[in-house]
């Protein structure tokens, strides 16, 4: 399993012939210039958190160009249906078996509205497992005791969390969450696109190391194999 940051919260996860595409946000941000185009993104499946603009960008654009299949919650399953797009609704602890594997849709504790005041449903996360591998995308979340809940199921090779604080939770607070899924393993994203989200990435490396936890800070359109 291959993952790819493309810069904020969005990630390219290649499993076998299937790529998944997550909360795709390239176009409106002015770090990815020069280093993603979206128009060489060949998803098969697009994964969508929650509602904000800053997650949802392109997922019309990239939808249309490649007919992905669109997985979130409910409520913006059904916006993107309405639309003509392919969709796949879940809710908060439900399970289903793609042809990639398993996703399971898990709580976060955020907002959930779209550009246009649309209504988003509740934000969450996804638990994937795929080729005997389990990866936890935390999507936008304050931490929650719910994360606790993980590791009686699910044994986490990798745990993807925001940082960047504001908005999201911060340092401390993903080590604790790192605590609470019981994975030493740690992608870190949403940080360092705008100023609200800025980090000291030496300082936080510093600190997950001492937690006996390893962070791992992705340059934009590098990946990780696990």
């Amino acid at each position: 399993m291959q993952i790819t940051f493309l810069g904020h919260a969005s990630l390219l996860i290649k499993i076998g012939n299937n790529t998944i595409l997550v909360d795709p946000f390239i176009s409106g941000n002015e770090k990815t210039v020069g280093i993603i185009d979206i128009k060489d993104l060949k998803p098969d499946y697009i994964l969508v958190t929650h509602a904000h603009q800053d997650h949802i960008l392109d997922v019309e654009v990239i939808a249309k160009n490649t007919g992905a299949l669109i997985v979130s919650n409910y409520e913006i399953a059904t916006y993107y249906e309405n639309k003509g797009y392919k969709v796949h609704p879940m809710n908060h602890g439900g399970n289903w078996t793609f042809d990639f594997g398993n996703l399971k849709y898990v709580n976060a504790v955020h907002t959930s509205s779209f550009p246009d005041g649309s209504y988003g449903g509740q934000p969450g996360g996804f638990v994937l497992s795929a080729e005997d591998k389990h990866i936890y995308i935390a999507g936008d979340t304050a931490l929650t005791m719910d994360m606790k809940l993980i590791p009686l199921t699910t044994k986490l090779n990798l745990a993807i969390l925001p940082i960047g604080d504001n908005f999201t939770m911060g340092i401390d607070d993903a080590i604790l969450a790192s605590d609470f899924v019981e994975c030493k393993n740690i992608l870190g994203y949403h940080y360092d696109t705008f100023g609200y989200i800025e980090i000291d990435q030496d300082r936080a490396i510093q600190k997950f190391t001492k937690a006996d936890k390893k962070l791992h800070l992705l340059k934009i359109g590098k990946s990780i194999t696990i």
